[in-house]
């Protein structure tokens, strides 16, 4: 699974970060979010991957399954 954000979307609520904090994080430089996609993979978290993209309130997160 790969996981990325839309840096030009994002707005940096931290939607993602709360349900997931393992893969997202803010980035405090741009107060964007970040994705870890091997995070994702590695540690097992699909599902929290899954439901942080769903709760992005401008879409900003794209999942791709590989």
């Amino acid at each position: 699974m790969k996981v990325s954000v839309d840096k030009n979307k994002c707005i940096g609520c931290g939607a993602c970060a709360s349900v997931e904090p393992t893969v997202f994080r803010i980035n405090p430089e741009d107060g964007k979010s970040e994705a870890d996609s091997n995070a994702c993979n590695l540690n097992h978290k699909e599902e929290g991957c899954k439901e942080a993209a769903s709760v992005c309130p401008v879409g900003a997160i794209s999942i791709e399954e590989e």
